[in-house]
């Protein structure tokens, strides 16, 4: 079920549409809405599995390259994918990372080598991966990264922690940026590595967040190894390549994400309206920002995709982050003082309000997505740094 030539964008939605209607069904029925941010741990190995059906069905990757392994979509029928998996109730995906992130890194910075050995790993769901970015220190500045890496005979050595990594506890490879040359600062002597979990000298500690949940962990690399060759792009180069996995991060998945954050939008709307919450002013107004500050994000989004403007992901993560943030604000308006008692768990608005406390700061936080804004974008004199 590849792309098909020639097939129109209409017929490719259809095409779409029925497929997950046919398959969201038997053992996959229960999948609908399981999985994604503060729910991770839900129905891990079936949405495995169901990724597996999707490869098997030519669904996975639809944006990489034909010649990669991929769909070979255009935008617009990736835009159109997402929104129909997102319509469909599909199961939040636990190979994100892998096909949305690393996989098109690799495949405009990797070799020859490295696209053999890790594209179709991905593609079918045989290898998870996880982001090694963030540091205690080095957060959302990743210039300041301390983790490092030394080239011992035919492996890198990598030494150093990571914070806040996403199903570092699942994942079976992880991303590394390290500094790799002694003495550099900042963007300058950084690589950019391909680190196996399952060794010696990796050891993952689950982070217990606020909804009860550890999807993120911390990562500590003490004399963990790598095969020299697992450097993408030329050693000392790796900024170059950690901005191409951010600009992926943000690319024609979030209009999906958009799709989701619809829906939560209108379950939400009619909770409002059944319990007379509506009838409030603050409310009603709130809930009417909302929907217009989500068709302007939808703008934005299907703009951005056609820009090489700067700035434009960054414009984008502060319009989703806040509004997601605020949503779980009207959520807890709404909810009145019933949402301050978890009866005997937290109900999904509780585990919206509090997730979403993390929405501004993860991914890049508001602070510095303006200080990006401010400083490449509009030419203001740069944050003094130490």
């Amino acid at each position: 079920m590849a792309t098909a030539s020639g097939e129109t964008d209409a017929e490719f939605r259809a095409r779409i549409h029925d497929w997950l209607a046919t398959n969201l069904s038997g053992e996959f029925a229960g999948l609908r809405g399981a999985g994604g941010p503060g729910r991770e741990h839900e129905f891990f190995d079936e949405r495995v599995a169901w990724e597996r059906h999707l490869a098997a069905a030519g669904l996975n990757c639809i944006g990489w390259p034909a010649e990669n392994g991929g769909g070979g979509a255009s935008i617009a029928q990736q835009v159109i994918f997402h929104e129909e998996y997102a319509r469909a109730g599909a199961p939040a995906k636990v190979s994100h990372l892998g096909q949305e992130l690393l996989g098109p890194t690799l495949i405009s910075f990797g070799s020859d080598e490295q696209k053999t050995r890790f594209l179709p790993a991905i593609r079918d769901v045989r290898e998870l991966w996880c982001q090694g970015y963030s540091e205690p220190g080095a957060g959302s500045d990743l210039a300041n990264v301390s983790t490092t890496a030394r080239l011992e005979g035919d492996e890198w050595v990598i030494s150093g922690q990571k914070v806040w990594t996403s199903l570092a506890h699942v994942a079976d490879w992880c991303f590394v940026v390290a500094r790799t040359e002694p003495g550099s600062a900042r963007h300058k002597g950084l690589s950019y590595l391909l680190v196996p979990m399952d060794q010696p000298g990796v050891e993952v500690r689950p982070i217990v967040q606020l909804t009860g949940t550890s999807e993120f962990n911390e990562v500590f690399f003490d004399g963990a190894r790598t095969a020299a060759a697992n450097v993408v792009g030329e050693p000392g180069q790796g900024w170059r390549v950690a901005m191409g996995t951010l600009a992926f991060e943000r690319g024609v998945a979030t209009l999906g994400q958009q799709i989701g954050f619809r829906r939560e939008l209108q379950t939400l709307t009619d909770l409002a309206l059944d319990t007379g919450a509506a009838d409030r002013p603050e409310v009603a107004d709130a809930l009417r920002r909302a929907w217009t500050e989500l068709d302007v994000m939808r703008a934005h989004a299907l703009r951005a995709l056609g820009s090489a403007e700067t700035g434009t992901a960054e414009v984008a993560k502060l319009l989703w982050a806040n509004w997601h943030r605020r949503l779980g604000e009207i959520a807890m308006t709404v909810r009145g003082a019933a949402g301050l008692l978890a009866d005997p768990e937290l109900d999904e608005w509780q585990r919206l309000y509090l997730f979403t406390r993390a929405d501004t700061i993860y991914g890049g936080s508001n602070e510095i997505q303006r200080n990006i804004i401010a400083e490449r974008v509009l030419g203001l004199p740069r944050e003094a740094r130490p």
